[in-house]
């Protein structure tokens, strides 16, 4: 059987802890979590569900902050090591393409990525209700805000970090005004960050556990290897006080990223530790981020936790493909051709 292997660019620097010994399960936290405090700045009262990417020699972020008011904006963060941040107290002000200010209102749980020297972050926007915002920077100092990609109701938007088949490739989960009827993963494509169709479905919410009946989520931008795209989502179940948000995977066809080849039976991560069960919204982990160094095939999970934490979780590229061979479970609804 040949390996699977990143196809990437290698980060010797990246954050990483061997997993535990006598540890069974493929992803593992980091022993110092969560790497976000209580009033982390000023401004912010709590920082999670955030977009973190390697830049320069180290790293870059885009943070989901709660303010004092409750209300989210976006904050920029940098950081040597991946895992000590330090987060801008004032928040990203964005401008349009002509140069006036283009602020959205209500943004929450951004990610990033870099496709081609740019940057672009990603998150839920309100507008009429929630949906897809978009910006870009090249410094990370000027950001430009892009018109929203989709109607209302959507959420959580991941771009893929090359174009496919000559287009932009966005995942997506049409929602609605709280939390979802539908909970289907879409996939929707691109020429030019502007217009969006070609809408294809590409997993269902279900499984053989629970723990995803409710409804799944795009977590992380989706990780290139020689397999396919892979993908860490969210599930959510239902339970009779709470929604509980773990963490999954699957692996997507590399040119035509609808087609699910795999996808895990049980959950990877689920709440467990107080940091994940206790918090503004008890028992949430919550993918937005992830990376990886290529040569290695180490990968390091940045997940929101409970509402209120950043947290790390470490695995490798090999341990979650050979878990997906092995618990490998997908439902009906999971088609082939994603326009049916």
């Amino acid at each position: 059987m040949e390996d699977i292997k990143i196809i990437g660019k290698n980060c010797p620097n990246m954050p990483w802890e061997d997993k535990p010994a006598g540890y069974q399960y493929p992803i593992w936290r980091y022993s110092n979590n969560p790497i976000t405090k209580f009033n982390h700045t000023k401004s912010c009262a709590r920082i999670f569900n955030s977009g973190v990417i390697t830049y320069k020699d180290g790293f870059i972020g885009v943070f989901r902050a709660e303010h004092r008011t409750g209300a989210p904006q976006l904050h920029v963060g940098t950081s040597k090591d991946g895992l000590n941040w330090d987060i801008n107290d004032d928040y990203i002000r964005f401008i349009d393409t002509e140069g006036k200010p283009f602020q959205p209102q209500h943004p929450y749980d951004p990610r990033l990525v870099e496709i081609d020297g740019v940057y672009y972050i990603i998150w839920c926007t309100h507008f009429h209700g929630p949906t897809i915002g978009l910006a870009k920077t090249t410094d990370f100092k000027t950001f430009i805000r892009l018109e929203n990609a989709f109607l209302p109701y959507n959420r959580n938007g991941v771009l893929f970090p090359r174009k496919i088949n000559e287009n932009y490739v966005m995942l997506s989960r049409p929602s609605d005004t709280s939390h979802t009827p539908f909970g289907d993963i879409f996939l929707s494509e691109s020429p030019d960050l502007i217009y969006w169709g070609k809408h294809r479905h590409v997993m269902s919410r279900g499984g053989s556990g629970w723990w995803q009946c409710l409804k799944i989520g795009p977590g992380t931008i989706p990780i290139e290897t020689n397999k396919g795209w892979l993908l860490f989502y969210h599930g959510v179940v239902n339970n009779c006080n709470c929604f509980v948000y773990s963490i999954g995977a699957a692996l997507l066809d590399i040119n035509t990223p609808s087609k699910v080849l795999y996808r895990t039976d049980g959950y990877l991560l689920t709440p467990e530790l107080p940091y994940e069960t206790v918090g503004n919204v008890p028992n949430v982990c919550f993918p937005c981020a992830a990376v990886y160094d290529a040569q290695t095939g180490r990968i390091a999970i940045y997940y929101g936790a409970a509402d209120t934490y950043i947290a790390v979780a470490f695995t490798t590229v090999s341990e979650i493909y050979q878990n997906l061979l092995e618990n490998n479970y997908l439902v009906s609804g999971d088609e082939l051709d994603g326009r049916v």
